[in-house]
């Protein structure tokens, strides 16, 4: 089975997907860009363009991208967050899956121009099979494409397995950390209310609140806090997270969240919410906490600030990983989804 996928935003993540479709027997070509951090040299299945499509540089670029395309002839295309029109164009004989990732923008930062979403909506809606991550965003979906089958497969980890580093025993374990663009949804000024009562209480051991990563929002860091401000790689941030007692994400609007996801690959357990799709993730016995529940938040850091209770709790997670979210588990879904849509 040839596979063209093409995702302009989430290479890292695209990588590893389509990583995982190669080693189940697909033959794939990968068409991404550099926006990402992680982005890096081109690697091989590879073709990275620039989709500033309003430039007369890029022009030349696409029409050799399209006959590199039409030289492959795919059997299946799989289109995962596309904003650039003339991707429309990239091989129209094959059938196309969409992958969705949330059932709607978190925020007023993630809207999409008027313009792109009229230009979008009836493409996407014309796919042969959307895939989402979880089956809170599939029932979602459906409602609004009533006329696509879904199905959901499992949400990789954009970080490749060759870069986790081993489990961090309970004698090592410290802080707690949350990841991300730390935009309004995430419910940042809750999380440190909650973390100043658990601060203020008799469960904490001395560890430190980490915030990594930029924000659109001014915050009022409370004591014991730090923020590890803008953008960042995995290779330099990837040790915090791994020895960190918990992650948080307790977010106001449901995300398949690739931080959650993360946390479990590095073996750390996430603390969420009770909204949307994040529970439906949550390894076993993972605190899931209501979303204006400071109190019950507080607990949660009391529950896992105890070293080997946030040892335990991150085995738990990592085996979760293994069994849902790990590249043989994803290349298995996506192979049966995509194979299924080529043969029809």
């Amino acid at each position: 089975m040839k596979v063209l996928w093409l995702s302009p935003w989430m290479r890292p993540l695209s990588r590893v997907q389509t990583d995982a479709l190669r080693a189940a027997g697909a033959d794939v070509r990968l068409v991404t860009t550099d926006q990402h951090p992680e982005s890096g040299p081109a690697v091989d299945g590879e073709w990275v363009v620039d989709t500033r499509f309003k430039r007369p540089s890029t022009w030349p670029e696409f029409c050799r991208l399209r006959r590199q395309v039409r030289d492959f002839a795919p059997d299946v295309v799989v289109t995962e967050l596309v904003r650039d029109p003339r991707w429309m164009l990239l091989d129209r004989s094959a059938p196309r899956v969409d992958i969705v990732h949330d059932d709607r923008p978190h925020d007023d930062h993630e809207q999409l121009p008027a313009w792109e979403r009229r230009a979008f909506a009836r493409w996407r809606a014309s796919s042969c099979l959307t895939i989402t991550h979880s089956q809170y965003v599939s029932d979602r979906v459906a409602s609004t494409r009533a006329r696509v089958p879904t199905t959901v497969t499992p949400l990789a980890s954009d970080l490749a397995e060759s870069r986790v580093p081993a489990l961090v025993p309970a004698r090592e374990r410290r802080d707690f950390v949350l990841t991300g663009r730390l935009n309004g949804y995430k419910n940042i000024p809750l999380v440190l209310e909650a973390w100043t009562r658990h601060r203020e209480g008799p469960g904490h051991r001395g560890d430190h609140l980490i915030l990594i990563g930029e924000a659109d929002q001014d915050l009022d860091l409370p004591l014991g806090v730090r923020w590890e401000r803008g953008s960042f790689r995995y290779a330099d941030k990837v040790e915090t997270i791994a020895r960190a007692k918990a992650s948080v994400a307790h977010y106001r609007r449901a995300t398949q969240s690739g931080v959650q996801v993360l946390a479990m690959q590095l073996g750390v357990m996430p603390i969420v919410s009770d909204q949307g799709g994040l529970p439906e993730l949550q390894p076993p016995g993972g605190p899931v906490v209501d979303i204006d529940d400071v109190a019950g938040l507080a607990r949660a850091f009391d529950v896992l600030a105890d070293s080997e209770h946030a040892a335990d709790a991150g085995i738990t997670a990592r085996r979760a990983f293994e069994q849902r979210h790990a590249p043989a588990a994803v290349g298995a879904a996506l192979s049966e989804a995509l194979g299924r849509v080529a043969r029809a």
